[in-house]
């Protein structure tokens, strides 16, 4: 009987076990279709406010997108007002330089043309004093000739009348005899 035991009372336990298991497996499986509910339910208004979420996050993005695009188009009509007034400046300073470097370049002119007449004065002047001092030196040289054909002119003179004998002096008179 002994090992009789063994089987026995294990199986009624088993049994026993089986009873309990059987008739809490209906009100598990009740709990457990609850719970997939609400598990579904929870999943379904977790999907719905993801779904919220990403329609938000959308329109945000979508307004965010649009306010980025107004401003970047703000930011381009500034840049382009900005550019076209530095050229606006740049071409009146281009103008008003243009037009001073056509001033300057008459002025230049009107001085070059200045600047060439004088030159021809000075060069004019520089002939006429050349001309004056060649004919200085050209009548230091005349004088000079001049004096030197005088003084010969007086030197052949001078000789004429040294070799003239009207110019001699008569030989002294003998000296006196002795008395004798």
């Amino acid at each position: 009987m002994k090992k009789w035991m063994y089987l026995i009372f294990p199986g009624a336990m088993l049994g026993l076990f089986l009873v309990f298991y059987f008739s809490h497996q209906k009100e598990s499986d009740a709990r457990e279709a609850a719970r997939q509910a609400t598990i579904a339910k929870k999943k379904a208004d977790d999907d719905r406010q993801k779904q919220d979420a990403e329609n938000r996050a959308r329109a945000d993005a979508a307004k965010k997108q649009a306010e980025r695009e107004a401003e970047d188009k703000k930011k381009d009509e500034d840049r382009r007002a900005k550019q076209a007034a530095i050229d606006k400046q740049i071409k009146d300073e281009t103008a008003s330089a243009l037009a001073e470097a056509d001033k300057l370049h008459k002025d230049v002119t009107a001085l070059q043309v200045d600047l060439d007449r004088l030159q021809k004065e000075r060069d004019a002047l520089g002939r006429q004093a050349f001309d004056a001092a060649r004919q200085v030196e050209a009548a230091k040289v005349e004088r000079r000739n001049a004096e030197m054909e005088s003084q010969r002119v007086l030197e052949m003179i001078v000789k004429r009348a040294a070799d003239s004998s009207l110019t001699r002096l008569p030989p002294p008179p003998p000296p006196p005899a002795p008395a004798k």
